[in-house]
């Protein structure tokens, strides 16, 4: 198998997914960060939303917040983590009406225009065929369903890319699209009217040691193809941690996540290659 650079090993993604998943609690607040920019956004939208997908939904903290918003809804959570769904499930409160499935965002198994709203904290920074996942998510949100999302532009981790230096960034730290190039996919799958906004998050630690600690909790480890096979040598890895230290130069350690927020509206059934479809009641009668 050819291997892509910037591609991410999928399975290698639902491992560290599992495995951090008891603790994930305790390194999540740029998850509950970017929840609560996603909830100030849909608070003022107008949607009737009977069935929401949480797409990507971990350890399942946002579907309180989603069934107080949607009373009623069911809210039907997805991750290809087994270990998240199993804690999103003991955690359900009473009362509520939700779901967890394991699926891949890029292949789900709900029907045609079956979802009235998909929500995706932060899920898109870990998919590799965008187009693939966006003609997806058109799929099963109906007609003027909303799909509302979070991710990470170009800029995020930029302090990590400059200490690992050109050569060897390109294997340790993931590269994200603009936001430009999420609104061009979006239109392109058959979604419609997106609407796109940039926030940046910069987080400051003490030591570089805290921050290694809080990027494996959260799940945020290498997992592209085109890693290195070996770990890094003792020699190689210090001078990354030099530099690192060197950029702060005496002041708490930063790291940037430029935080990319957007919605778009479903349109409705997409026509196959070649496929022309129109409203039968907008046909005229021509008078003779």
């Amino acid at each position: 198998m050819t291997e892509t650079p910037g591609a991410l090993r999928r399975r290698d993604v639902q491992r560290r997914f599992d495995r951090v998943a008891r603790h994930f609690d305790q390194a999540d607040f740029v998850y509950r960060h970017a929840a609560l920019g996603l909830f100030d956004r849909l608070s003022p939208m107008q949607v009737d939303a009977a069935r929401i997908l949480d797409l990507g939904s971990a350890a399942g903290r946002d579907h309180g917040s989603l069934a107080k918003r949607f009373r009623a809804a069911l809210v039907i959570g997805v991750d290809s983590s087994l270990e998240m769904l199993r804690l999103a499930r003991r955690r359900r409160r009473w009362f509520t009406r939700s779901a967890v499935v394991q699926a891949d965002a890029e292949s789900l198994p709900f029907a045609d225009g079956s979802m009235d709203l998909v929500y995706a904290n932060l899920l898109l920074p870990w998919i590799d065929d965008l187009p693939a996942c966006f003609a997806e998510i058109a799929r099963v949100l109906r007609k003027n369903g909303l799909f509302i999302f979070s991710t990470l532009g170009p800029d995020s981790f930029q302090e990590l890319r400059l200490a690992w230096g050109e050569a060897l960034s390109a294997t340790r730290v993931r590269r994200f699209p603009d936001m430009h190039d999420v609104g061009d996919r979006l239109v392109r799958s058959g979604l419609r009217d997106p609407v796109l906004d940039v926030d940046v998050l910069t987080l400051q630690y003490h030591d570089a040691d805290r921050l290694f600690a809080d990027l494996r909790q959260s799940g945020a480890g290498n997992s592209l193809q085109l890693r290195e096979r070996a770990l890094a040598g003792k020699a190689r890895f210090r001078d990354f941690r030099e530099r690192l230290a060197n950029s702060a130069m005496q002041q708490p350690l930063k790291m940037t996540l430029e935080l990319v927020y957007g919605h778009a509206w479903g349109g409705g059934p997409v026509p196959a290659a070649g496929e022309i479809r129109f409203d039968a009641g907008s046909i005229g009668r021509r008078r003779r």
